[in-house]
This record gives C-alpha cells, sequence and structure tokens, in this order.
C-alpha cells in the first residue's frame, strides 16, 4: 500500500546529511537557542525573502506568538476560516480573542474575500471589534489576499500569513510569507519544509516586531532571566534546527518534485483537478480532489494499492469543542461544510518513486 504521507522517507532520502548535522548539534553542548538555531532563522529568512525569522516549538505556537505580538488578545476578534488544521482557530483562542469564521471559495478552499468584507463592514452581533485577519494559504495555494489585505487595511485590521502549508509558494512573483507584514509557518514532519519532531517559524520584516517575538518566545526575555513583559515558553531546539538547515538546502527541488506529480495525477484523474491561482503557484502540500462519492472512491483507490487522506473531515465550527459557540459569517460557512464532506488527499510527497506514481495513476483511470 502505497501511503498517503511518508515522512520517514524524507528522512531516508537525506539520511547521511541529517545524520551529520544532528551529530554536530548533539556534539555542540549547547541544545536550545544556540547557533543553529540562528543560522536557520537567518537562512529561512534569507530563502524567504524576508528581514528576519524566528524559531519556536511549533506552528500553533508561531500564530499565538504574532498575535500577541501585534497586541491581539481579549477583548478583540480574529476573521480567519473554518476549512484549516484546528490550530489556526487553537492559536486565537490561546491568546484570549475571538475567532470568527469565514467561508471558502470552493474553487481554491481559501478565504472568500468578499464575505470577509462584508464581516469586516457589518461584523456579527455581539462580537468584539475585529482586529485581525489570519488568511489560510491551503494545500499549498495561495489565498487571494490583494482583497483580504484591502479589506483589513480599510478596518483597521492586522494580516498574518498562515503559510503552514505552503512553503515556497507564490502570488504575483512574491513568495508566500513575505506580503503582509508577519507570516507563520508550521515545520511538522509531513509539512514541505519539515522537522523531525515539531517546530515553527515567524517571518517579518518590522524588526522591532522580530525582536519582540524573540522575547515572547522565552518568557518576555531581553535580558536573561528578566521578564520585560508575560512571555510565554516556545522554542525552536537545537536539534530539530540543525535537522531543518539541511531540508531547506532540499526544499525548492521537493516543491518542483511535488508540482511534476501533481502535473501526472492531473492527466489520470477522471476527477476535476485541483484549480491553480492564475496569478499563483501551488506547492502541493496536499493534492486534494473531492467527489459526493468519496467513500466508495476512496475504496477503489485503496482496492488498488492507494491510501488516501481527508483533509479535512469536519470544519472547526462543527467539530464538538467549537460547535455552536464559534462566530460565523453571514454564508454560515456552508462551502466549507461541502469541501468537508467531499475532499480527499492522493499520497503527495517528493520521495514517492515513478513506480509509486504510475501506480497512483492508473488506479486513477480504473475509478
Amino acid at each position: 500500500m502505497i501511503p498517503q504521507a511518508n515522512p520517514g522517507a524524507g528522512y531516508r532520502a537525506l539520511k547521511t546529511e541529517i545524520d551529520a548535522a544532528v551529530a554536530r548539534a548533539l556534539n555542540s553542548g549547547w541544545y536550545i537557542l544556540g547557533a543553529e538555531g540562528r543560522a536557520f532563522e537567518a537562512e529561512y529568512a534569507a530563502w524567504l525573502g524576508a528581514a528576519r525569522a524566528v524559531g519556536c516549538a511549533n506552528g500553533t505556537d508561531a500564530l499565538a506568538l504574532a498575535l500577541r505580538g501585534l497586541g491581539i488578545g481579549p477583548g478583540m476578534a480574529v476573521a480567519t476560516v473554518s476549512h484549516t488544521a484546528v490550530a489556526t482557530v487553537a492559536a486565537i483562542e490561546m491568546v484570549g480573542a475571538t475567532p470568527v469564521l469565514i467561508d471558502i471559495e470552493p474553487a481554491t478552499y481559501t478565504m472568500d474575500p468578499v464575505e470577509l468584507a462584508e464581516v469586516l463592514a457589518h461584523p456579527p452581533s455581539g462580537l468584539p471589534p475585529i482586529r485581525a485577519v489570519i488568511p489560510v494559504h491551503l494545500y499549498g495555494q495561495a489565498a487571494d489576499l490583494e482583497p483580504i489585505m484591502a479589506a483589513a487595511a480599510r478596518y483597521g485590521a492586522a494580516v498574518i500569513e498562515d503559510c503552514s502549508q505552503a512553503h515556497g509558494a507564490t502570488l504575483d512573483g512574491r513568495k508566500l510569507g513575505t506580503i503582509a507584514p508577519v507570516s507563520c509557518f508550521s515545520l511538522y514532519p509531513t509539512k514541505n519544509l519539515g522537522a523531525l519532531g515539531d517546530g515553527g517559524v515567524i517571518a517579518t520584516s518590522d524588526a522591532a516586531l522580530a525582536d519582540r517575538l524573540a522575547a515572547l518566545r522565552q518568557y518576555g526575555w531581553k535580558t536573561h532571566y528578566i521578564s520585560d513583559e508575560a512571555g510565554v515558553n516556545s522554542r525552536l531546539d537545537e536539534i530539530q534546527a540543525a535537522i531543518l538547515r539541511v531540508k531547506l538546502q532540499h526544499l525548492d527541488a521537493a516543491n518542483a518534485r511535488r508540482q511534476q506529480i501533481a502535473v501526472a495525477y492531473d492527466a489520470a484523474t477522471p476527477l476535476p483537478a485541483p484549480v491553480r491561482r492564475a496569478n499563483a503557484s501551488h506547492v502541493f502540500h496536499q493534492y486534494v480532489l473531492r467527489s459526493p462519492e468519496r467513500l466508495a472512491v476512496q475504496a477503489a483507490l485503496r482496492e488498488n494499492g492507494v491510501a488516501t487522506g481527508i483533509h479535512y473531515p469536519a470544519s472547526v465550527h462543527l467539530q464538538p469543542a467549537y460547535q455552536g459557540r464559534v462566530a460565523l459569517g453571514p454564508a454560515g460557512c456552508i462551502q466549507t461544510a461541502q469541501a468537508c464532506a467531499e475532499v480527499f488527499s492522493l499520497p503527495m510527497y517528493p520521495e514517492l518513486t515513478a513506480t509509486e506514481v504510475a501506480q497512483i495513476c492508473d488506479a486513477l483511470r480504473r475509478l
């Protein structure tokens, strides 16, 4: 059975380089916020095209730290989408803010800028003021940032790009993560750039904000053991930083391989292929198809040795922890719920062999 995700294959493909990097970190005798972390931050910022990058413990913390850094907290609302990993909404609540969930464009699965503008102009009753917007670049596809940022600017809301599934994707020739003032990336093992554990990184070209984020991730310290403001403990460890430095060198090639696999799937699938935004490059964190007969399609693929996943099986607003207590835009997240009932993800990782891709394509043709 070809697995839908295979982070172990990513390690084995770079085993010699990764093992040497881990040994280097272990032999250094410094395991938290040391030379490896500083080097990764500098290299990631340079690769992305941002002035600064600040490592942290995971992608959820990256979002929460970015919100904190912008002064977003209790008595404020944050607009985002319900069709996302629950981490996006969890981060908003971690800082004491109130989430309000916007529906998606059905073709791209990303935030509907028209509904966002309507919500910013006429927020749901009982909400605190909306002070931030988190568009999610989902599956490797860019959200429609220009109208999103324009609407946010009109109503005084900050924009934070959630790039956790879009390392290396572009919009209008610019890498995602460099368009809004601050952006957040998960470094979870299955991401396009994934650690062999957990990790996250925040990017910005605002030096003062970067300095504040670097302090907030470690108790608000600017001077060791002295908290200038209340912070948290969210640090990227040296071993993961060393691993990420290796994997970053191969990221562009890995993304190109994902795109190559996606083209092969496009030619084989009898279902509509994923839409690519015209002015963007898609890096295929996931290759997502949809069908009202999802279970039958998944079963047919499984019979031909192809595992699939569902990203995501339930909209955030319909999950038990959030149902009935989170505010929605006027569309009621109808497109989101419909997508969650139909989407499924094919195997997608750069280590898929030509033989495996051919098997997957043959299974698609048999549907």
